[in-house]
């Protein structure tokens, strides 16, 4: 599977969000919580569907089931501009009761169809593994393998050093863009 440097990116913002909503500060497991806070907020969510897609996206967490994997993993190999129209994943897609209601209200919005479409394909995303974790994994599991296979694995790492660079970028607009609206950073 191949994905875009969009859905890279957003995948592990998206990923960061769920991790900052599941506990507390005393480690108390809240995200069931905070996701339905973050649900009722969905009117005010809106204006932020294409500024910052992972942060809404999380409203939709586990409310999406994959009837056809090649479909997403189709989609998640586009760019940003590029998202097949949501409404083409109809045999895809199979959504929760309280999920569809959501999409009901984001498809009235102007860009509503192209998030729904990003929200699908980065919940489909975090259900999957990580192939540089796996790929990690995969190296410990043989760590008796020649000196081919390592230079194999540095070649990986070094490579996946590029997308590093744009996940911070990422990262870092989005932290920007929260101060903007008046959250203290996290850093």
């Amino acid at each position: 599977m191949s994905i875009s440097p969009f859905f890279r990116t957003l995948r592990s913002a998206y990923q960061a969000e769920i991790d900052d909503l599941t506990f507390d500060s005393e480690g108390k497991n809240v995200l069931r919580q905070r996701l339905a806070q973050r649900r009722k907020e969905l009117p005010f969510l809106l204006q932020m569907l294409e500024l910052s897609p992972e942060m809404v996206s999380v409203i939709f967490h586990q409310g999406f089931r994959f009837k056809l994997p090649a479909a997403m993993d189709h989609l998640v190999e586009h760019e940003s501009e590029d998202l097949p129209e949501w409404s083409s994943f109809g045999d895809a897609i199979s959504m929760a009761p309280w999920a569809q209601e959501l999409a009901n209200t984001v498809l009235n919005e102007p860009k509503g169809e192209w998030f729904l479409s990003v929200a699908a394909g980065l919940e489909y995303l975090y259900g999957k593994p990580d192939r540089a974790q796996a790929s990690a994994d995969d190296n410990e599991d043989h760590e008796n393998g020649d000196n081919e296979d390592e230079q194999d694995s540095d070649r990986r790492d070094d490579s996946d050093g590029e997308d590093d660079g744009d996940e911070r970028a990422g990262e870092e607009a989005g932290a920007d863009w929260m101060v903007e609206q008046g959250f203290d950073r996290k850093d």
